[in-house]
């Protein structure tokens, strides 16, 4: 039976490629930015209503356009980025997939005006949701303006997808300040429902720009060459690392990239400093060969892949190490050279990139009891192990140094008889991170951070499904400068965030004041508590709310957890083993996956021993 298969009408082929490049008012800007970049632009304004929903509105002083080329510009398949097969290999430029006006122009009512700086007139097409375009003469000034209203207008299935203004707003600004970072010489105004929210004045250096860009956070520069990369990046202190790579902005080529692997190789060269699943606020740009870079993996250019990724990422983390351990941001730090030329040779199983390639797992608050101190931190606050580094010897705090406990298979009871954390007899604490306790015929050995970040999960979570979670007021307000996306989501989850025990206001349009945490979290730096709780319900869109506001009682229950590091008394950690007992559902986790305890049988260790 024939007539199954039929050519799609052009306007439905249009909106099916709208659906790839346009997801909402911020894919639109992020477009029409490549193209004025593309086009030579020096200065550029972005206008939005409404949240970009009413009205975009994209003004350059670039190049321009001819009449015959404004009119080919808003065909499919139309660019002046590609020629030959060729070019694809080593492509150079931004925008060059031919189908972003197009694709605009299908889903809402479309105007461009145009003009060459050396044209008496300019061209304004207008096309309103896919029909045939509309070209006259126009008086406009040199460059381009692009204005799109009514965005999703013909598609109600779309536009009812679409989030609140604030939130909108908030991705259109994220959308300029990444542009600005990539084209640090690009003056860039955004304004809003008529009121100027960012402008980045044109700046000499991508470093220069990224200081601007993060102006209440003191940013490291990092300028290197090496294999045929050129690498600059402006780094924040370890401190101001957060959960979630949000705050670490990665270009590649001038070009914005997501790229997981990248992001964990600027990590790892911080060293033990930055616990697994934080990253540094700031940003990095790499240029290397365009032959060596494939761009055209994603739809919306999000993405890359390397020819060699491994080679990639040993470098950025061989750069950036031989920086961040030898100056750092208060001077020379006590490890030389030397030491990350040992710890990041090339090749082998302990490169970066082989550390990239890994997934980090929860938020543990350290990452090796012996791994390095790049920037001498214990030292420098005069305390033993800030990171757990400063002492290789397995200590206790009951007693003299012993040696390290032999090993055996790890061996956890299925189930816990009730009362059975309370009943064990702690002989000591290794490390300051293990207690080693002993019942019946084995020894249990525990990590007091699990062990007490479990207990306040599960206390949080309970306190929350009965909307009781006791808080503590702070004596004076902290207050937290936030991105506009983060400012917005505090504004949008107020009713979540003070049933998680936050109590938060927002001042000014990145100003956030906390005037309460939770009474189980009063250790947490609020700053902290505060943005990575926010990272963790920007991720809702992704998963069930609930499980989002889980994950945030989780993160909550880290920072205000018994860290690697302190001294526990013998009541201490009596008390806190009694506190394991009341927790519910426990499955001998913590809440990010991590074993709370580790069994060792004695008779196992006995013939180990040859008893």
């Amino acid at each position: 039976m024939s007539g199954r298969i039929a050519v799609l009408d052009g306007a439905l082929a249009d909106q099916i490629a709208a659906g790839e490049v346009v997801e909402r008012p911020a894919s639109v800007v992020k477009e029409l930015l490549e193209n004025a970049v593309d086009a030579g632009a020096r200065r550029v304004q972005v206008d939005i209503s409404d949240g970009g929903r009413a009205r975009i509105r994209v003004t350059d002083d670039g190049a321009g356009m001819a009449e015959a080329d404004a009119a080919l510009s808003v065909r499919r398949h139309a660019t002046s980025k590609l020629r030959t097969l060729e070019d694809l290999s080593a492509i150079g430029t931004l925008g060059f997939r031919g189908e972003a006006l197009p694709s605009i122009a299908s889903v809402s009512r479309f105007s461009l005006e145009s003009r060459e700086p050396e044209a008496v007139a300019g061209t304004r097409v207008e096309i309103e949701g896919g029909e045939t375009a509309r070209i006259q003469p126009a008086g406009c000034a040199p460059g381009t303006t692009v204005e799109v209203r009514d965005l999703f207008y013909n598609v109600p299935a779309r536009l009812k997808f679409l989030k609140a203004r604030a939130t909108e707003s908030g991705h259109v600004s994220a959308v300029c300040m990444r542009t600005a970072l990539a084209n640090p010489g690009l003056a860039l105004t955004l304004r809003s429902d008529g009121r100027r929210v960012r402008e980045y004045l044109s700046a000499d250096s991508f470093i220069e720009r990224a200081r601007a860009a993060f102006p209440h956070d003191k940013l490291g520069a990092i300028e290197e060459r090496a294999q045929g990369i050129s690498l600059e990046a402006a780094l924040g202190a370890p401190e101001r690392a957060r959960s979630g790579m949000a705050g670490l902005h990665l270009f590649v080529n001038g070009r914005p990239v997501r790229d997981p692997p990248l992001a964990r190789a600027v990590s790892y060269a911080y060293g033990s400093v930055l616990p697994p699943g934080r990253y540094p606020i700031g940003a990095l740009s790499l240029r290397i060969d365009p032959a060596e870079v494939d761009v055209n993996v994603h739809p919306q250019k999000h993405e890359v892949r390397f020819a060699n990724g491994r080679r990639i990422y040993d470098a950025v983390s061989r750069m950036l190490a031989k920086h961040l351990g030898t100056t750092a941001w208060s001077g020379p730090a006590a490890r030389a050279q030397q030491y990350w030329d040992r710890r990041l040779p090339l090749g082998g199983a302990s490169t970066p990139a082989a550390a990239a390639a890994a997934p980090h797992v929860g938020s543990d608050e350290t990452e090796s009891v012996s791994a390095g101190d790049p920037w001498g931190l214990a030292a420098s606050a005069g305390v033993a192990g800030a990171s757990g580094v400063a002492d290789a010897r397995a200590e206790t705090s009951f007693g003299a140094p012993r040696p390290d406990a032999p090993t055996a298979e790890a061996v956890l009871p299925n189930v816990m008889p009730v009362g059975f954390f309370g009943s064990l007899r702690v002989l000591g604490q290794v490390r300051r991170m293990l207690l080693i306790c002993e019942a019946g015929d084995a020894l249990h050995v525990i990590d007091q951070h699990a062990a007490d970040e479990r207990v306040r999960y599960d206390r949080l979570r309970r306190a929350h499904a009965a909307r009781s979670v006791e808080t503590q007021r702070l004596l004076f307000p902290e207050r937290v400068e936030c991105s506009e996306s983060e400012a917005t989501l505090v504004d949008e989850q107020a009713e979540a965030l003070q049933a998680m025990g936050l109590d938060c206001t927002r001042l000014g349009q990145t100003t956030v004041a906390v005037h309460a945490v939770p009474a189980l979290l009063t250790r947490a730096t609020p700053e902290r508590l505060l943005k990575d709780v926010l990272v963790e319900l920007e991720r809702a869109g992704e998963r069930a709310f609930s499980d989002a506001i889980d994950m945030a009682l989780a993160t909550m229950a880290c920072h205000g957890a018994i860290r690697a590091g302190d001294v526990l008394s013998n009541e201490q950690a009596q008390a806190l083993l009694a506190n394991m007992d009341e927790v519910e559902d426990f499955a001998g986790h913590c809440p990010h996956g991590r074993p709370v305890v580790h069994t060792i049988p004695l008779d196992a260790l006995a013939r180990k021993l040859g008893r």
